[in-house]
């Protein structure tokens, strides 16, 4: 069994990739005081096209390694380890490794937000292919809220187009439009559209631009940084081990320069990071 440092910490932020910054974002603009530390497996994103056992295998290994390097609460800022392996670690491996330490994902603040966002009771879910094959979002909005009916759609060139830094290209005009248009046709009262993948807000401006003026588009970031906010309010134990000096460091399992070019792209500024292996 991994030994965990009993000292506070920061609190560790994980994403498969480069999406996870968006969320990491939003985080330290509502929460600036505390300590964070950034993990990217960057070198074997992307998860959604991965299977339940392989994204769970990965995604614990992150934890243990963001847990040993002192964090008691890590987030899982990756919509597919949220869907395919949270579940399993906080039932599973929690218990057994420290029952202190949580985890916790983006997929429940987002659908706890949607009961007062639509009207039609109508939802639409724009994620990877792995999200969407998961079912997470229907099964977790009609659990909250079984009258609202949920259709997802699929746009696996998104990820791609954000990570080659083509989002405001003309050539992503033609696939925002496309999977917006397959995701209309499956229900046309969706009044509400979650952008269920943390790459997304880059694409921001082209989904207002394709998407109906009627229909809300639910962005991840302050959602999941409002939950946190409430969370560490609501647990003050959690918040006592949680270190306060603002700071930020950033880990990849990629090759630094690679991981600095691309997170320039997210947060507009170049950021300082080291290479680890996760095993």
């Amino acid at each position: 069994m991994p030994h965990f440092p009993s000292l506070p910490g920061p609190i560790g932020v994980f994403d498969s990739g480069y999406g996870g910054l968006t969320i990491l974002r939003d985080i330290r603009e509502a929460l600036p005081g505390y300590d964070y530390i950034y993990l990217g497996d960057n070198a074997r994103a992307p998860y959604g096209t991965r299977s339940f056992e392989i994204v769970y295998e990965f995604t614990r290994q992150a934890v243990v390694r963001l847990f040993e390097m002192g964090c008691h609460l890590v987030i899982l800022a990756c919509n597919t380890a949220s869907a395919k392996a949270l579940r399993s670690i906080q039932m599973n491996d929690l218990p057994q490794m420290d029952p202190t330490r949580r985890v916790l994902g983006v997929i429940r603040p987002t659908a706890e937000s949607i009961g007062s966002v639509t009207q039609t009771r109508h939802v639409g879910v724009l994620a990877t292919a792995g999200t969407i094959k998961s079912e997470s979002y229907p099964l977790e909005i009609r659990k909250l809220f079984p009258d609202i009916t949920v259709h997802g759609q699929a746009c696996p060139m998104w990820v791609p187009l954000v990570e080659n830094d083509e989002a405001h290209g003309p050539g992503a005009d033609y696939f925002v439009r496309k999977y917006i248009g397959e995701l209309l046709r499956k229900d046309g009262r969706i009044d509400t559209a979650i952008l269920g993948c943390t790459h997304y807000p880059l694409l921001l401006e082209k989904i207002r631009r394709y998407m109906p003026p009627q229909v809300h588009i639910v962005t991840q970031g302050e959602l999941v940084a409002g939950s946190l906010k409430d969370y560490l309010r609501r647990h003050p134990e959690m918040d006592a081990r949680c270190t306060r000096g603002g700071t930020c460091r950033y880990l990849t399992t990629e090759a630094e320069e690679k991981f600095s070019e691309s997170a320039s792209v997210f947060l507009n500024s170049a950021v300082e990071v080291q290479r680890i292996l996760l095993d």
